[in-house]
């Protein structure tokens, strides 16, 4: 029997002893080859967490996914595992949202299209219509859905429907600048990335750049969370700084925040498609 794929073991739990030896045992019963394996214990909150990635090494090895995650459901029974597994050929769906700015979509399109990045990129929507080229020179479909204050309950539903019809994993808001409402945020509890410059929340709202150089500050940086009900303040999961000095014009402060934007982002999105992040409470668990 030729196994060719590898498969990918995530969970969380409440801790207890024997997590870790009844996953292994598990795998060595059915002839699985660990190929990673990271953990972590939170013994504040007393949850356990785990990513384990391995594949077939013998004839005992189940032949196909459905098999192997019947007979894992003992496992997950046993001990109250909320797990998932998945097969590394198959790769999320995503759905970006954008407005006017380009530089974290056409970051995450070339990395889509150069191989860098583990996800499909099923669709873009925008209240805007300027990047439907570069959206469609990638061969990407392009959804344009304005949005006002009298029409934003359906314009979130045309993102709903477009997710559901491209069965999208994660909907991605790259720069997209709407506040997605309270009811769009819990639907997407955990599937929805955001990206935005690390000033907040010291400088929310419009010219965040300009407002950081009167400031003088001195580092400036990105941070891409889930998107929660509670305005910029979901689960973390990247963050990154550059610093700076008072030499630094507001135009040369933009070009090296879109950077980090660019790559925090990127980050996200890769490590979402490598099931590598999981929520813990108001937290995330990323196993790099």
């Amino acid at each position: 029997m030729t196994i060719t794929q590898n498969y990918i073991l995530t969970l969380t739990a409440e801790d207890r002893v024997g997590l870790v030896a009844a996953v292994a045992g598990f795998l060595a019963e059915h002839d699985g080859f660990i190929l990673d394996s990271q953990q972590y214990a939170d013994l504040e909150l007393g949850r356990f967490f785990m990513r384990v990635e391995f594949k077939g090494a013998g004839e005992r090895f189940p032949a196909s996914l459905d098999v192997l995650t019947e007979k894992f459901t003992v496992i997950g029974d046993r001990y109250a595992l909320d797990w998932t597994l998945n097969g590394d050929a198959t790769k999320p769906n995503i759905v970006i949202a954008v407005s006017k700015g380009s530089h974290c979509l056409n970051d995450l399109l070339y990395r889509w299209k150069t191989g860098g990045l583990p996800v499909n990129i099923a669709a873009v929507v925008s209240n805007h219509e300027n990047l439907r080229a570069l959206t469609e020179w990638h061969d990407v479909d392009f959804h344009y859905l304005p949005v006002t204050d009298s029409n934003r309950a359906e314009q979130e539903q045309a993102i709903v429907n477009i997710m559901e019809q491209e069965q999208a994993d994660y909907l991605i808001l790259a720069r997209y600048m709407q506040i997605l409402s309270d009811d769009l945020s819990s639907r997407l509890a955990g599937r929805c990335i955001n990206i935005h410059h690390s000033f907040l929340p010291g400088f929310k709202g419009a010219k965040p750049y300009h407002r950081a150089h009167e400031r003088g500050v001195k580092l400036i940086g990105a941070t891409a969370h889930f998107v929660s009900a509670d305005l910029d303040e979901g689960p973390i999961i990247e963050q990154a700084v550059e610093r700076v000095d008072h030499r630094a014009s507001v135009e040369e402060m933009i070009r090296i925040g879109r950077d980090i934007e660019a790559q925090v982002l990127a980050k996200a999105v890769k490590w979402a498609g490598e099931h590598r992040i999981l929520l813990n409470g108001n937290r995330t668990v990323v196993f790099r």
